[in-house]
């Protein structure tokens, strides 16, 4: 049943609902009566100026309600939707025509718990998510690596000044959903780790040595392939990189095949790192070994004995083999030469840069092969 309350104007002020009894729930949002909560509806859509209006009337309106004049207190607390403490109302809040829902009820505290708290990340996880990925920088070796295996990028990072020549990798990067930010110099210094990002910044997934046998099913006629022993400067590796590319050398033997994936190496390298595959064996020796039986020469080389490069025939098929420069190549790795070569120069200095080293000799295997 619904009851009327009108002001002068004749429009309705106050709605409520009665109980069986005449009694009413009291608002659930306010813990109070019906009337409170109207009266505040009605202020919000009404307004300051209805406000001031009500509260100026409220002298004479205020004391009029819909109950009848000789109606007792305990009715008139009704008909403005006070709670009689008398009644015999003892309902819940949910039997209320007022009550409204504004999210999933939740079952118990625990899952609230659980739905405040944030995910858990396995330290696992994010140990092998690195031992994954790698980051590169410098604007020519991303450059390249974007040209060669665009689908390895995971995450880049550009400052202004370099987007107009990145404008087809931002493309492909917006086109795949894949993550790239332009960002100040200091962030993209702190996102690769070096000062000297030339600009850019890739995370990619690192690729995996290929093994000698699978070499050996697709190796060309003439092939060089350059065997490191402990050469880990990345530095070095990314000049040695550099001069593969030059001169055509595809395949690298190494112990490790995520050193060839280092930003600094591939940075060095200028864009050398793409032409370039990791090859790796059970061991150094064991690769070595395999592509002996395959036919390859291997070739050693020594400062202070051996033919001298430029009086050596070097062969279409082999092995260069160069070691680290303070210790050179192990007695082992030594032993497994068929041919030993020595670079002539003047002796003021013991040996050459290893990468220094690597130019030359391929430069003439590339000269008497090519």
């Amino acid at each position: 049943m619904n009851d009327e309350f009108k002001g002068k104007s004749g429009k309705v002020k106050v709605m409520y609902v009665r109980d069986e009894d005449g009694g009413q729930k009291p608002n659930p949002r306010t813990g109070k009566g019906g009337r409170p909560a109207a009266r505040q509806e009605d202020n919000r859509r009404s307004g300051p100026r209805s406000s001031a209006r009500n509260n100026e009337e409220g002298g004479r309106s205020g004391a009029r309600s819909s109950a009848p004049r000789g109606a007792s207190n305990t009715e008139r607390g009704r008909s403005f939707g006070r709670r009689d403490d008398r009644g015999d109302d003892n309902r819940s809040f949910g039997d209320s025509p007022w009550r409204t829902v504004s999210r999933p009820p939740v079952a118990d505290d625990s899952q609230l718990d659980e739905a405040a708290n944030k995910p858990v990340i396995d330290p696992e996880q994010i140990r092998r998510q690195r031992q994954e990925e790698t980051r590169v920088y410098g604007e020519n070796a991303c450059q390249a690596l974007f040209l060669s295996r665009p689908e390895s990028i995971v995450r880049a990072w550009f400052i202004q000044s370099v987007t107009p020549r990145f404008r087809e990798t931002l493309r492909w990067l917006a086109a795949n959903r894949k993550a790239y930010h332009v960002v100040e110099d200091a962030e993209l210094t702190k996102a690769s780790g070096t000062e000297h990002h030339g600009g850019v910044c890739f995370i990619i997934k690192k690729r995996m040595g290929m093994p000698v046998t699978e070499w050996l099913t697709k190796a060309p006629t003439k092939d060089c392939v350059l065997a490191l022993e402990d050469v880990s400067n990345p530095h070095n590796l990314g000049g040695i990189m550099r001069s593969c590319a030059h001169f055509g050398v595809k395949g690298l033997l190494v112990n490790d095949a995520s050193l060839l994936e280092s930003g600094a190496a591939v940075r060095t390298a200028e864009g050398g790192a793409e032409h370039v595959q990791a090859i790796s064996g059970e061991s150094f020796a064991d690769g070595l070994e395999a592509f002996r039986k395959a036919g390859y020469t291997i070739v050693t080389t020594s400062s202070h004995e051996g033919t001298p490069l430029a009086k050596a025939e070097l062969p279409a098929k082999m092995v260069l083999v160069l070691g680290q420069e303070r210790e050179g190549l192990s007695d082992s790795a030594f032993q497994q030469g068929d041919l030993s070569l020595s670079i002539g120069g003047t002796g003021n200095v013991e040996s050459l840069n290893v990468s220094v080293a690597t130019g030359i000799l391929l430069a003439e295997w590339w000269r008497q092969n090519a």
